[in-house]
């Protein structure tokens, strides 16, 4: 399994409403699990940079990280970025 480093910046229509947020976040999730049952999240962070969230994951490879990314953007009105990792 190869390790990916998500980072994900919040459309502002997606966050006017605490309640839209929490419902796309659990349609998203759901729609993750379905569609890419390999994939193993490690962490999720809020942060206070230039991206709301860094999520670090693991998947079989590049096509299912980049299928994660777009359920992403599909569903939650966010621009992702997803990067390969290694351990250093």
């Amino acid at each position: 399994m190869a390790t990916f480093i998500m980072v994900t910046k919040l459309d502002p229509v997606t966050t006017r409403s605490p309640q839209l947020l929490e419902r796309i976040e659990k349609l998203v999730t759901k729609q993750v699990r379905e569609q890419c049952p390999g994939v193993e999240w490690v962490a999720s962070y809020a942060t206070l940079g230039p991206y709301d969230y860094v999520d670090i994951f693991h998947a079989e490879g590049v096509d299912t990280a980049l299928r994660v990314s777009a359920l992403f953007r599909a569903h939650g009105h966010v621009h992702t970025e997803v990067w390969p990792a290694a351990e250093w």
